[in-house]
């Protein structure tokens, strides 16, 4: 591993995803600023990184709190200069229409898109006079279609990829990659399996093939990361070769 003069911030560092972007990243040399809403929770992915030889920053951050998103990003670019933000705040939810509360919806809209919006634009910022950058979005099958008892969490994730597309039409030509990564499958973390059981019972989880490995995420973010500017994706789709799409 060759250490890099550069970091890579992750905002949404949670136990599956978010943890295997971290990990992917500070594998490959970066120093990795690592946050979410509870920064307790990030002790055991900072000993792991770090047992590998990795350099992390780890902090607790509300993603709906813009001077905590500048701050922890501005942080970031003191360490070294900020090469890669990763918005990857969850907020799936599920409610029947008649169950979704003003203030439920409210908070799903401002941790998904909202504050993707802020993080984009304070990475903008300190991007820009460099030259270059890249910035990318988490999103999921939500993103293009509402399904039943997810009106607040589609209509986020469907701003959020506004914003994110809208960005890229803007920063792309000034050398900033913007990309939007749709997850369109369930991440296989203990509370999709819980639900999965739930609805269509535990058979639901015999086969290995139709849950998303979050290593298998943080792999497809690496590979946006290596695209050469002169074929940038703004939207990549994965999903698992058993998955009916």
């Amino acid at each position: 591993m060759q250490p890099r003069n550069a970091t890579v911030a992750v905002i949404g560092a949670g136990d599956y995803i978010g943890a295997e972007i971290v990990k992917k990243f500070a594998s490959e040399g970066f120093t990795v600023f690592a946050g979410r809403r509870n920064g307790d929770k990030l002790a055991p992915l900072v000993a792991e990184v770090e047992a590998a030889g990795g350099r992390i920053v780890a902090r607790s951050l509300d993603a709906r709190k813009e001077d905590e998103t500048t701050a922890f990003l501005n942080d970031a670019d003191k360490h070294a200069p900020l090469e890669v933000v990763i918005f990857n705040v969850g907020a799936n939810v599920n409610f029947p229409i008649l169950e979704t509360t003003d203030r439920v919806f409210r908070k799903v809209w401002e941790m998904a898109c909202w504050a993707g919006f802020v993080t984009g634009r304070e990475a903008a910022r300190l991007m820009l006079p460099r030259g270059g950058g890249k910035i990318f979005f988490t999103g999921a099958t939500a993103s293009l279609r509402g399904g039943s008892g997810f009106a607040a969490f589609a209509s986020a994730k469907f701003g959020l990829r506004a914003v994110a597309q809208a960005m890229a039409r803007e920063l792309m030509p000034q050398n900033i990659h913007v990309a939007h990564l749709i997850i369109d499958s369930g991440v296989d973390t203990a509370w999709v399996r819980e639900r999965r059981a739930q609805l269509w019972g535990k058979e639901a989880l015999d086969n290995p093939d139709l849950l998303m490995p979050p290593a298998s995420v943080a792999g497809a973010y690496w590979q946006l990361y290596e695209q050469p500017k002169t074929a940038w994706t703004f939207e990549m789709e994965i999903r698992p070769f058993g998955e009916k799409w």
